[in-house]
C-alpha cells in the first residue's frame, strides 16, 4: 500500500469518526438532562403545582401494578401530512388535541427535552387530578413523556408518526405500572378503559386537524408482566389522586384562615 493510499484511508477514518461524534451530540441534545428531583420553575395561570415539585421521574421498574404496552394508532393519508410535519404540528398544538375537560399546561418552550408541564385530568365522578410529565425525549419524528411520583401510572408515553405504504400512522405507545395499590385496584373496573378513551379521542382529534374526522383508532393491549410490585406498594404516599382531593376538600378551611388573617391585620 502505498503513502498516498494510506494518507487516503486515514482521512475516511478521520470523517467517520467525526460524523459519528457529530451524530451522537445531536442525539444527546434530544434526551433530557439527568434530574434526581422535578423542579417546576414557572407555574401557568390556573395551573396547581401540588404533586409535582420535589417529585422524583418514574418509570415501570418504579411502578406496583401489572406492566402493560398500549399502542393507539391512527392512518391518514400521506398526501395531508409527511411524518415530520404531522410531528410538528402535534408538538407544537399538544394541548389543542387533549379531550375536553383536561388541560396540558406546557411550558413557554413546548415540546422540549427536559420541560416540565402540569396537567389538570378529568377522573370519573368529576373528580379532578393534578399532576404532570416531563419531556424525557424529542426529535422530529417522536417524542415521549414520562410520569413523576403520585402519578396514576409509573411509565413512559411516546408520539411519534411513521409511513405505512401510502399512508401517514400517528401512534400513541404507553408502557406503563399502576403507580400504587390504590390505582392498581381501579384499572380493570374503569382505568383502563378510561385510559384507552382519553388517547383515543387525542387522534381522533388530531386526525380532525388533518382533515380525517372519521378515522378510526386501532387499539392493542399487551400485558409484558402480571406480577405486581409489592417492595413499591409504598408509593401509595405519593398519590396524586388521593393529595388533590384533600387539597380541594381543605379549600373551605385555607379560605376560612385567610379571612380572619384578613380581618385581623384590618
Amino acid at each position: 500500500m502505498s503513502n498516498q493510499e494510506k494518507h487516503d484511508m486515514d482521512e475516511r477514518a478521520t470523517d467517520e469518526a467525526t460524523a459519528t461524534e457529530v451524530e451522537a451530540a445531536r442525539d444527546a441534545t434530544n434526551w433530557a438532562k439527568h434530574v434526581s428531583k422535578l423542579e417546576v420553575s414557572e407555574v401557568p395561570e390556573g395551573a396547581l403545582n401540588l404533586n409535582v415539585e420535589g417529585r422524583r421521574l418514574t418509570g415501570p421498574i418504579q411502578g406496583f401494578g401489572k406492566m402493560w404496552q398500549k399502542t393507539y394508532q391512527v392512518a391518514l393519508p400521506r398526501t395531508m401530512a409527511a411524518p415530520t410535519d404531522l410531528v410538528e404540528t402535534w408538538k407544537k398544538r399538544f394541548p389543542e388535541f387533549w379531550p375536553k375537560g383536561n388541560r396540558f399546561y406546557a411550558s413557554l418552550t413546548g415540546i422540549a427535552p427536559g420541560e416540565i408541564a402540569l396537567l389538570d385530568l378529568s377522573m370519573p365522578g368529576g373528580v379532578k387530578l393534578s399532576t404532570g410529565v416531563m419531556v424525557l425525549y424529542a426529535d422530529e419524528e417522536s417524542f415521549t413523556l414520562m410520569t413523576p411520583e403520585g402519578h396514576v401510572f409509573a411509565g413512559w408515553i411516546t408520539f411519534s408518526a411513521a409511513e405505512r405504504d401510502d399512508e401517514t400512522v400517528a401512534q400513541i405507545q404507553v408502557l406503563m405500572r399502576a403507580g400504587d395499590p390504590f390505582y392498581e385496584l381501579g384499572m380493570p373496573i374503569i382505568g383502563h378503559r378510561n385510559e384507552d378513551r382519553f388517547w383515543q379521542r387525542t387522534l381522533v382529534a388530531l386526525a380532525t386537524h388533518f382533515g380525517e374526522p372519521g378515522a378510526s383508532v386501532e387499539t392493542t393491549r399487551v400485558c409484558i408482566d402480571k406480577k405486581r410490585q409489592w417492595s413499591k406498594a409504598g408509593n401509595i404516599r405519593h398519590n396524586a389522586a388521593i393529595r388533590t382531593a384533600l387539597y380541594y376538600l381543605g379549600a373551605p378551611i385555607r379560605w376560612a384562615k385567610r379571612a380572619l388573617g384578613t380581618s385581623r391585620s384590618a
